[in-house]
């Protein structure tokens, strides 16, 4: 029986928005529907950006997605979120997914619609018909935000997929005279080896749901996802089978286990369940999948927030939560700019992602389950990269609570953590141990300092102090002693040094402005243990050993594990003092030697082959890599030293080479949306070289005009009437009217609303911003 679809409840749209989409703000009333449509969720699904195309809302817990290939862990690097654009075959629909990473794990139970004969194993992608995979082609393929859909070739279904923030919808329209079925194979998992898969199990429950669950040992140790499906036809019939081959001990079977027809439930390691729909044969067939990290029980409760048997209504308030969200700017530029931009905002706004189901339950980094109070818990945490540009664009274009509830989730993963630490690279409630750093007090710090202060600032500190005091963390212990990490005890460690520095200086501009002098002075200190890593005589920061000797031999081209430096080289990684520009100009002989040491940073020549060993180091212009993040910061440190017009040029030569719209046109990892939060923040004219200071470095703009519509309902406009690729220098500069002689806007000046405005130039102007502007913040000059 054909269950009869009925209309859009007024509840889904809060469903959809308890996701994360920002709320309505004061814009044109077309603003968000010219920016949905300008984004392609196509970009970046090749190369290297590792993005993903299918289904999501806002800061959604769900991300349901095609995947193109599951390949073997050390094969699969190109594959981290499921998708690849070269591919020509679909192994099926999963619904989970990262935006963008260097590493992976997640495509969690994945679907598949079948047409004709079932075949228990995905085959061999050269081999079709070896296996359910199915070809498809570009051609029949359309993703908007929120929407995905394609005709799997093989099988002649058009698959269609929407979401809520917690629940996956897919439509599938079979093709008549061919036995229609629905494939749920538990066993893959992106970034995949044997074993990887701990336990699983797949039950049909007597009213025609299906749960399950899987506990993985991948990126994450132990996690443990649950699901809940139904079926919008009852199942004419089903077979729940466990593939896996010469168990140890089996156990004793349960009533019916001989035959995969009669299995009311399974467990085991390897377990794929097939459905059948014999009236679903020329028609449709709905499938809603909620997840859940806490029970079974959880992810059926969670499938309410769609209660209806409504596909385009689904869909139809994803499109609504992405067109208010992307509507919190709105821009004038060349269609292919708009078409970059509006994509970047998009993958800005997808992580990190909601992890509560709907009492408000989420499972911790103690792999045990708590309760939200009063707030709404995300994970998904890359913060190594993130905490540079992601984060104060969050707190620029998104509600104080969005930036309040990642803050008590960050603190709230440090209460449960058995190492009592906040986040380092967490998903899903999980720690990774992934990068270095200790990134999630600069997110804090920032917000504190933005007056973002949602959450009890005490405990705040106290926690930031905790992770940075947690000697066994990352030669923490040697650091603490000595000023610097080394070498000859821990690994990276150069980098490692100059990161704790400025997430201690992060820590102290927080305790400062509590009032905590004494605390604050200590992090200060600490703050400038970057100089423990400057080689005066080679002009790099190096590592050093315990013995305070620099570690030789040194080679400034060395890059990966086992070096000084962290997914980097020296050219790459010794100018991170983003906290103490001026003292790093100083201690350089001055900032003109400094500059002149970057120039050799972007105008070598260098052959790309070099970092053939190291797949996250891309995107080269000289030695600088845009497609990592420990150079993000290097073009604006020419204006933060005193030379904007060299800012200026640099950034035409990035944002020419880096981005582009189309399927590659990224030249590395998003990483959850750093790159793109670096590409809005460019854009615009500005951008944050230190977190916590309050202050974004201005470089120039690429945009006619920009709007932001803030969340105070005040308005920040950047014009910008004669910016093209022959007027790339800014001439002078104009806030509210008046000229603007210094290299830095402050926070609460984009707040505040007003018009920053810029006369661009074909030439630089080399007296701007004059003799004794006012100098961005450092370190070395505070008072």
């Amino acid at each position: 029986m054909r269950r009869r679809p009925r209309p859009l409840s007024a509840g889904l749209l809060l469903a959809a928005l308890a996701g994360g989409a920002a709320p309505a703000l004061a814009a044109p009333p077309d603003a968000g529907s010219r920016a949905y449509a300008a984004v392609d969720p196509f970009i970046g699904t090749a190369g290297d950006g590792h993005m993903f195309p299918g289904a999501v809302v806002p800061f959604g817990m769900i991300q349901l997605s095609p995947d193109t290939q599951i390949l073997p862990r050390d094969k699969a690097y190109g594959w981290a979120a499921g998708y690849r654009h070269e591919d020509s075959t679909i192994v099926g629909f999963s619904h989970t997914h990262f935006s963008g990473t260097g590493h992976s794990d997640l495509g969690d139970v994945l679907l598949m619609p079948i047409a004709g004969a079932v075949r228990l194993e995905r085959g061999a992608v050269d081999k079709p018909g070896s296996g359910y995979t199915s070809r498809f082609s570009h051609r029949d393929e359309v993703a908007q935000p929120g929407y995905y859909a394609v005709t799997l070739a093989d099988y002649g279904i058009r698959a269609e997929l929407t979401a809520s923030a917690r629940v996956g919808v897919h439509r599938y329209a079979f093709p008549a005279g061919s036995p229609a079925h629905v494939l749920i194979d538990l066993r893959t998992s992106l970034y995949d080896y044997p074993g990887k898969v701990l336990w699983s199990r797949l039950r049909l429950r007597p009213d025609g749901t299906v749960t399950g669950f899987r506990e993985t040992r991948g990126w994450a140790p132990g996690r443990q996802l649950y699901f809940a499906l139904r079926f919008s036809r009852v199942p004419s019939g089903h077979a729940l089978h466990d593939t896996e081959q010469d168990l140890l001990y089996k156990g004793f079977p349960p009533p019916a286990d001989r035959d995969p027809r009669a299995r009311a439930q399974v467990e085991g390691r390897a377990l794929v369940g097939v459905f059948d729909f014999n009236d679903a044969a020329g028609g449709a067939l709905l499938v809603k999948v909620a997840i859940s990290g806490v029970s079974e029980d959880n992810a059926v409760a969670n499938l309410a927030e769609v209660p209806d048997w409504d596909f385009d209504g689904v869909r139809q308030v994803a499109r609504r939560a992405w067109t208010e969200a992307l509507a919190a700017v709105e821009i004038e530029a060349p269609p292919e700019l708009t078409r970059s931009f509006y994509t970047a905002l998009y993958h800005a706004y997808q992580a990190p992602s909601l992890f509560m189901d709907r009492d408000g339950r989420y499972r911790g980094p103690d792999n045990a389950v708590h309760q939200a109070q009063g707030f709404t818990n995300y994970s998904t945490f890359s913060l190594w990269d993130t905490y540079r540009a992601l984060h104060p664009l969050l707190t620029i274009l998104q509600p104080p609570q969005r930036t309040d509830d990642i803050v008590r989730s960050l603190l709230a993963a440090q209460h449960a953590s058995p190492y009592g630490m906040l986040p380092v690279w967490a998903f899903q409630g999980q720690e990774t141990w992934c990068m270095i750093g200790y990134h999630a007090v600069a997110v804090i710090a920032d917000a504190w300092m933005k007056g973002i202060r949602g959450y009890d600032a005490e405990e705040a500190l106290a926690a930031m102090v905790a992770t940075a005091s947690y000697g066994p963390y990352g030669g923490l212990a040697g650091y603490m002693q000595l000023g610097w990490v080394p070498i000859d005890e821990e690994g990276e460690a150069a980098s490692k040094t100059l990161e704790y520095a400025y997430d201690d200086w992060t820590i102290a501009r927080m305790a400062q402005g509590l009032g905590k002098g004494e605390l604050a002075a200590q992090f200060y200190r600490r703050a400038g243990n970057w100089r423990n890593a400057f080689d005066s005589n080679t002009g790099f920061m190096r590592a050093r050993k315990r013995d305070g000797t620099f570690r030789e031999p040194f080679d400034p081209a060395a890059s990966g594990y086992g070096t000084d430096y962290t997914e980097g080289n020296a050219w790459q990684y010794s100018w991170y003092v983003p906290q103490d520009v001026a003292g790093f100009a100083q201690a350089y002989g001055g900032a003109d030697r400094l500059l002149a040491r970057l120039d050799e940073v972007f105008d070598a020549r260098i052959d790309p082959k070099v970092f053939a060993h190291m797949e996250d180091i891309t995107g080269l212009i000289g030695w600088y890599a845009h497609g990592n993040e420990p150079s993000h910061h290097l073009a604006y440190l020419y204006a933060a030293a005193g030379q904007p017009w060299r800012t200026q040029a640099r950034l035409q030569k990035i944002m020419d080479t880096q981005y582009a719209p189309r399927a590659d046109g990224l030249a590395g990892n998003d990483d959850l949306g750093q790159m793109s939060a670096w590409y809005l923040f460019t854009a615009l004219g500005f951008y944050p070289l230190a977190p916590a200071s309050n202050e974004y470095i201005i470089g120039r703009p690429f945009l006619k005009r920009a709007v932001l519509h803030l969340p105070n309902g005040r308005t920040f406009t950047v014009r910008a009437p004669a910016v093209d690729d022959a007027h790339p220098y800014v001439a002078a500069l104009t806030l509210n009217g008046k000229p603007l002689r210094r290299v830095f806007l402050r926070h609460q000046e984009i707040m505040a609303g007003g018009e920053l405005r810029f006369t661009m130039s074909d030439r630089p102007n080399h007296a701007w911003p004059g003799a004794g502007a006012e100098q961005p913040y450092s370190l070395s000059a505070r008072p």
